[in-house]
């Protein structure tokens, strides 16, 4: 066999090294060619927020195309929701789905727009349980010893949420239905004069989220007496899960990525792929978990699509049994 001449294996060396880049730039021009808008419910600085940007940044650096974050929050998602479903189904207009879309088919009679119908989803990112924070002069240390003293103070106790039909409000109710015991509701307008009022014991107990709670459990001005999921969370290893106490007890915020009904299905596994990829990478991973106090959420378009239908008929059962309206 002839052994080609230097020059020639270089060449060919330097070609074979360039076929990665080559094959990337072929997919970016193929999709996107032109920058991506991702549309966020929330206000910029939250967790769904980080979240996005996170990927964000992470799909920019793949693709060589931006991916700008939009954040319109008002009506609990339900604004964004209907810029995607309004946006041409051509992959330049994403979704961060999350919970309160799932929430919102049932809390809210009429909507312009069917979440399951018009929204096709792409990828789950992260799934994060609540923390069931109590203030320290509570005389509970477990959720056996709360769920005592909320039965012999029926009507008493205090538990704050974030706001009507959020999912702080809505696994209080859940946890209040499948423990038996009667809670007075204080919603307010947001997560962060949700905990102060805990705090400060204008209030008793709260379902947090873990990225908003974790701070004040590890200084101790809050408690906290157990985690929502299935199993015990990374960022509090050392608190119980609901759960052991209460069996099939489960309550989790999670986000996505979905867009426009009708979007190429060629796009849409470009995403998926590409998403799916950041969330095993270790230092994606590692922001999810330590910053947003979550799991990634990998998958394919099905599996994402089969939580939003389980997650749906889930709250609409607990909307139904608590008599929720909207604000």
């Amino acid at each position: 066999m002839r052994v080609p001449h230097r020059r020639q294996f270089l060449h060919l060396v330097a070609g074979a090294a360039a076929l990665p880049a080559v094959s990337r730039i072929a997919r970016a021009q193929a999709y996107p060619s032109r920058p991506v808008r991702i549309i966020v419910g929330y206000v910029a600085g939250g967790g769904a927020d980080v979240g996005a940007r996170l990927l964000g940044q992470w799909l920019s650096e793949r693709f060589g195309q931006p991916f700008i974050i939009e954040n319109r929050p008002g009506a609990g998602t339900n604004i964004a929701t209907e810029a995607v479903v309004r946006a041409p189904p051509d992959g330049y207009t994403l979704l961060l789905a999350s919970l309160p879309n799932a929430i919102n088919a049932t809390l809210y009679a009429k909507l312009s727009f069917n979440f399951i119908r018009d929204i096709a989803p792409v990828a789950g990112i992260i799934r994060a349980s609540n923390v069931l924070v109590v203030h320290p002069s509570l005389p509970t240390r477990a959720v056996p010893e709360f769920i005592a003293y909320a039965k012999a103070n029926p009507g008493k106790l205090t538990m704050a949420s974030a706001g009507i039909g959020t999912s702080s409000h809505l696994t209080g109710e859940l946890f209040k239905a499948m423990a038996g015991v009667d809670m007075a509701h204080v919603p307010y307008r947001g997560a962060t004069p949700a905990i102060t009022d805990l705090i400060g014991g204008q209030v008793q107990a709260y379902f947090s989220t873990t990225a908003s709670a974790i701070e004040y459990i590890r200084a101790g001005t809050v408690r906290a007496l157990a985690v929502s999921a299935l199993s015990r969370e990374d960022v509090l290893p050392y608190v119980a899960v609901v759960a052991d106490f209460i069996p099939g007890f489960e309550s989790s915020n999670w986000w996505g990525v979905g867009v426009p009904r009708n979007t190429p299905a060629g796009v849409t596994e470009t995403l998926n792929k590409e998403i799916n990829s950041a969330l095993v990478d270790p230092k994606v991973r590692a922001r999810l978990v330590d910053d947003l106090g979550g799991r990634p959420l990998p998958g394919s378009p099905a599996e994402f699509q089969k939580l939003i239908a389980e997650e749906t008929e889930k709250w609409a059962k607990v909307i139904k049994f608590a008599g929720i309206k909207p604000e």
